[in-house]
């Protein structure tokens, strides 16, 4: 079975999505389809820039969601598609996308406007983020919990491998006891925002009411979420996750487990940057790993799945 996972929020770039989007038609068409639902040309955005412009987070949701959504489409051209899907955080929408919950008009519509809010709910604090490399993660989430300050496990990541959010101050003073306690590093994270942290609530609150009124269909092929690391297949499920995962830790080393559980022997990262093919290296060894961005990478990844023996056949409704 192969599974698709898409980036979030980090993975963006000038070009992305630019080379794929002119030679497919498929691609492009995503391109334009997102760009018409938001008013952005978001061609233009990935082609041009700037970066600073790309990197304001109510362009940069939607404009990872549609690079990831145009590779995809490019990948279906030569008849590759997922049996499983799941995406790392705005990587969420992608994923539902791919399954057909969710048009692709809306999803970059919603991410557009959770960006924003996301943005504004810690607007008035001072916050950081950080990934602590080398210690478990219960470990650190304990850590976090000791105080002084609001300061929260947000992402694990992979084995050895959690981002920890909230005040800036609780941040740096958890780094410090992390590190006493054997953390091999501690490095700080160039983000504008407490992600994935109660902080977040506000947030969570505001999308709820903008995801009433997104029509969301039942999922075709399984896509486990964020927030449980298990499957979600049915529109009540899916809205609920969508809302539950903005002010929750993102399971990411859990979802890929799961993902595998469920059959996935190979993992194409569909969209910019290669990070989760790293993670997914690291939690999962015994898988193949493709990450699929460009020409160059699209081919590859064809050429190791063409090649692939079978596995098994596909997933339909598999629960967890």
């Amino acid at each position: 079975m192969i599974a698709f996972v898409f980036p979030g929020q980090g993975a963006q770039h000038v070009g992305m999505g630019v080379e794929l989007a002119d030679r497919y038609p498929a691609a492009r068409r995503v391109f334009d389809e997102a760009s018409a639902a938001i008013g952005l040309d978001l061609l233009r955005l990935c082609r041009e820039g700037p970066e600073e412009r790309l990197r304001e987070t109510e362009n940069t949701q939607p404009a990872i969601l549609t690079c990831s959504g145009a590779v995809a489409a490019a990948l279906a051209e030569h008849g590759v598609r997922p049996d499983l899907a799941a995406g790392l955080s705005l990587g969420e929408y992608t994923a539902l996308v791919a399954a057909g919950s969710l048009t692709l008009a809306d999803a970059v519509a919603v991410v557009r406007q959770r960006g924003r809010f996301m943005q504004e709910a810690a607007s008035s604090r001072s916050t950081a983020m950080a990934a602590v490399l080398g210690l478990d993660a219960d470990r650190v989430a304990g850590i976090c919990r000791e105080g002084p300050g609001l300061v929260e496990a947000a992402n694990f990541n992979a084995p050895g491998q959690v981002v920890i959010a909230g005040e800036a101050e609780a941040v740096a003073a958890a780094g410090e006891r992390l590190k006493s306690a054997g953390a091999r590093r501690v490095i700080p994270l160039a983000v504008s925002a407490p992600f994935h942290t109660s902080l977040m609530r506000p947030a969570a609150e505001r999308l709820a009411r903008v995801l009433d009124g997104v029509p969301i269909q039942r999922a075709r092929i399984p896509v486990v979420a964020n927030a449980t690391a298990r499957t979600m297949v049915s529109p009540e499920e899916i809205r609920a996750s969508l809302v539950e995962q903005v002010a929750s830790p993102v399971r990411w080393e859990q979802s890929v487990r799961m993902l595998r559980a469920l059959g996935a022997v190979t993992f194409v990262e569909a969209g910019p940057g290669t990070t989760l093919a790293g993670l997914i290296k690291k939690t999962v060894p015994d898988t193949e790993v493709r990450s699929v961005a460009d020409q160059a990478t699209l081919e590859a990844a064809l050429a190791a799945i063409h090649t692939r023996p079978p596995d098994g056949g596909r997933a339909s409704d598999a629960r967890v």
